[in-house]
C-alpha cells in the first residue's frame, strides 16, 4: 500500500507504519517550512504516549505545526488559550444541569481530543495548569468522582513564550516532568523565511491547510503498529547503563540543583528506542540517546542561579555532561 494514499493510515504493518510516518516530514513542510525536528519530536512522543513542550517566540508556527500534524494524522485537535482567567472545569469540562430531564449531564472539554494544543500553558494560575496533569498521567479525567477515559491517541503540546515573563506562572519541576519532551522552535533561517513569505505572496492561507495540500498519510492504527514494534527495539544492557550514567552526572554537576529523575531516564530511553526505530533499527545504540538527550532532559535539570548569571543553559551543561559520560562500544 502506497503510504501517501488517504487510506494509509488503514494499514497495520510495522514497515507501512514506519514509512508512513516518515512521509509526515514531507506533508507537513507542505504547511510549515524547516521545521522538521520538531515534527520528529511530536511522533516520537506520539509513540511514546508521551506530551511535549513547545518554546519559541510568537510567530514561529507552533500552532499551525500541531494542526498540520492532526491533518497528516486524520486526528482530531483542539486549542485552548490559557489565560488567568482560565477554570479547570474549562479545560477538563463540567456537569451541566438540564432543565428538560432534570438531571446533570457532563460536557466534555477541549481535553478530549488526539491532540490538545495548550497555548501558553504558563498564563494561566497553577490550580488550571494543574487540572492537566491527571490528563496528562492517567488520560483521564474525573469528575464528580467518576473518570472518564481520554480518546488514544491522546498528545498535550503546550506551548509557552522564553522571553515574556511578565504575568506567567512558571510551570512547577513536577509538572514539567510530565513532559516527555522540551521543543525548542527556532526563528527561521533567511531562505526559510523567504520561502514563507513566497507561499504567503502566493495566497496561502494557514488556516486552509486542506487548499495548501495537506492530506492523511498516516493514521491510528500506523501509530497501533508502529508503538507495538517500538516496544519489540532491543536495548542492551550497555545501552541502559549509559542511560542511567547520563542521567546520574547531571545530579553531581556543580552548575545545576537539580538533576534528571529516574521518570527522566526511563524517559531518554523510551525516546532512543522511539528514534532507534523510526531510523530503520530494532535495535538501540549510543548515538539514539545521544540524539534525544537535549529534548528529553532539558527541562528536567534546574541551574544555580550563578551557573545562569555566567551564561550557563541547560543545553550546554548536557552536551558537556554527553561528552564525558563513557560510550559504550
Amino acid at each position: 500500500m502506497d503510504p501517501t494514499t488517504d487510506n494509509a493510515g488503514q494499514t497495520g504493518d510495522p514497515g507501512t507504519a514506519r514509512d508512513a510516518l516518515e512521509a509526515l516530514r514531507a506533508e507537513i513542510a507542505k504547511a510549515v517550512v524547516g521545521q522538521d525536528p520538531a515534527v520528529t519530536g511530536l511522533v516520537v512522543a506520539l509513540l511514546c504516549r508521551g506530551h511535549v513542550l513547545l518554546e519559541g517566540v510568537p510567530g514561529v508556527a507552533k500552532t499551525l505545526l500541531v494542526r498540520a500534524l492532526a491533518s497528516a494524522l486524520e486526528l482530531e485537535t483542539k486549542r485552548v488559550q490559557f489565560t488567568p482567567d482560565l477554570m479547570p472545569s474549562d479545560v477538563t469540562g463540567s456537569l451541566v444541569y438540564d432543565t428538560r430531564s432534570a438531571e446533570f449531564s457532563f460536557q466534555p472539554g477541549p481535553v478530549f481530543t488526539n491532540l490538545l494544543l495548550a497555548d501558553e500553558i504558563n498564563r494561566t494560575p497553577p490550580k488550571t495548569q494543574s487540572s492537566l496533569l491527571e490528563a496528562m498521567e492517567e488520560r483521564q479525567v474525573t469528575v464528580d468522582g467518576t473518570p472518564r477515559p481520554l480518546p488514544d491517541p491522546f498528545l498535550v503540546a503546550a506551548t509557552q513564550n522564553p522571553v515574556e515573563y511578565e504575568g506567567t506562572y512558571p510551570l512547577p519541576e513536577a509538572q514539567l516532568d510530565r513532559f516527555l519532551l522540551k521543543l525548542t522552535i527556532p526563528l527561521p533561517s533567511r531562505q526559510d523565511e523567504i520561502d514563507v513569505l513566497t507561499r504567503h505572496a502566493g495566497g496561502f492561507d494557514p488556516r486552509d491547510l486542506h487548499a495548501a495540500g495537506v492530506r492523511p498519510v498516516a493514521g491510528p492504527a500506523d501509530l497501533a503498529a508502529a508503538r507495538t514494534a517500538v516496544a519489540k527495539t532491543t536495548v542492551s544492557p550497555e545501552i541502559t547503563a549509559y542511560v542511567v550514567d547520563i542521567c546520574r552526572a547531571t545530579r553531581e554537576s556543580p552548575s545545576l540543583t537539580l538533576g534528571v529523575s529516574p521518570r527522566g531516564a526511563t524517559a531518554l530511553l523510551a525516546t532512543a528506542r522511539a528514534w532507534a526505530w523510526l531510523t530503520g533499527r530494532d535495535y538501540v545504540i549510543p548515538d539514539d540517546v545521544k540524539a534525544l538527550a537535549l529534548p528529553t532532559l532539558r527541562h528536567r535539570v534546574q541551574l544555580r542561579p550563578e551557573a545562569e548569571m555566567e551564561g550557563v543553559t541547560a543545553d550546554s551543561v548536557i552536551n558537556a555532561i554527553l561528552a564525558h559520560v563513557p560510550v559504550p562500544r
